[in-house]
């Protein structure tokens, strides 16, 4: 199966009353290394890694987002920043990728999928901006992107994000990538041709 279709429009943005989801650019490094480093270690359970070390720069941080836009520019992925409404503050980041080998099962029989991963502060948490989040990237992929199927993936060290994906009715299946982290897959029931 395809990521992308080459003759689709790229959704530019979506917004609510808590939020706007626009593609990440390298502009918006002060914004972004801001929001990262105020939930570093809920980045590294998050991410099942070091990302970001205690000595992360605003210069790293400005590399990792010049190649996100240029996966952006050219289809490859797509990452989106999560601002504020008023585009003065990050809250989180939203990637969309092709599907991983391990979950490919999960969407036979589509033509586009994607594998979907999202973080907010962890100071949002508590606000619940991570099931606003979750439900708004429904909506918009069944409103706007031409997937056919979207499967989140969750890391096993996220029991909060997990049970996030359970309470909305997705369903979950386990999977190991090929270095060894554990993760959770979460998609709907019937996982065919199902936009989210």
């Amino acid at each position: 199966m395809e990521f992308y279709p080459a003759d689709a429009p790229i959704p530019e943005e979506t917004r609510t009353d808590r939020l706007l989801l626009r593609p990440l650019r390298a502009t918006d490094v002060a914004l972004d290394y801001d929001a990262l480093m105020s939930s570093a270690e809920h980045l590294r359970r998050w991410s099942q890694s070091t990302w970001p070390a205690d000595d992360f720069t605003l210069d790293q941080n400005r590399a990792d987002l010049q190649r996100h836009e240029r996966e952006h520019a050219g289809r490859e992925a797509f990452t989106f920043t999560v601002l504020n409404p008023e585009a003065t503050r990050c809250l989180g980041c939203v990637y969309l990728r092709s599907l991983w080998p391990e979950v490919a099962q999960l969407c036979a029989g589509a033509t586009y999928a994607a594998g979907v991963r999202f973080w907010v502060r962890a100071a949002e948490v508590a606000n619940d901006l991570d099931t606003h989040l979750l439900a708004t990237l429904r909506g918009w992929f069944a409103a706007e992107w031409p997937f056919a199927c979207v499967v989140f993936a969750v890391s096993h060290h996220e029991p909060h994000q997990a049970a996030l994906m359970s309470e909305a009715g997705l369903k979950r299946a386990a999977f190991t990538l090929a270095d060894g982290r554990a993760w959770w897959a979460f998609c709907r029931e019937n996982g065919k041709q199902s936009p989210v």
